[in-house]
């Protein structure tokens, strides 16, 4: 099984637990003499059979991660930290960009009036390269994903 196959399935996984935890909860507790849309006990054995295989999966995955070079000195781990913390910068200057460029329409002149503290040209600069490096990391993460044998 190729990585790429294996990280398809772990996100298969969490959606049906997440659905198998909505039908669990409406099924969890009926009305005196009513009887339960869907067998709880059988609802709970899935629920097992699901997390001992993603369990599987994450554990194989972390391995496959860990193990796998990407160039000369990183691992996919490695670049995966890299491509999040890009990812997580991008969003942070993007939300300070926005604050700094909000209008506030004034509507008379002894209304305050509010200025920009940050360059919102120079933080879109660095939102650009950095939304270039995350597509960059992600494709070719994922490029290796698709050539890598599960661990």
């Amino acid at each position: 099984m190729k990585l790429a196959e294996a990280l398809a399935e772990r996100s298969d996984c969490q959606v049906r637990i997440e659905e198998l935890k909505k039908r669990i909860v409406r099924s969890a507790r009926v009305q005196e003499g009513e009887k339960a849309a869907e067998d709880s006990e059988s609802l709970m054995q899935e629920m097992e059979t699901l997390f001992t295989r993603l369990l599987e999966l994450v554990t194989s995955i972390n391995r496959t991660n860990s193990r796998t070079s990407f160039g000369d000195k990183r691992t996919i781990s490695d670049v995966i930290a890299d491509r999040d913390i890009t990812g997580k910068k991008r969003d942070f200057l993007a939300a300070v960009a926005d604050a700094a460029s909000t209008r506030q329409d004034r509507y008379s002149k002894s209304e305050v009036k509010f200025v920009a503290t940050v360059s919102v040209s120079d933080i879109q600069r660095q939102i650009d390269h950095l939304s270039k490096q995350y597509r960059e990391l992600d494709t070719a993460i994922q490029e290796l994903n698709w050539k890598t044998e599960l661990v």
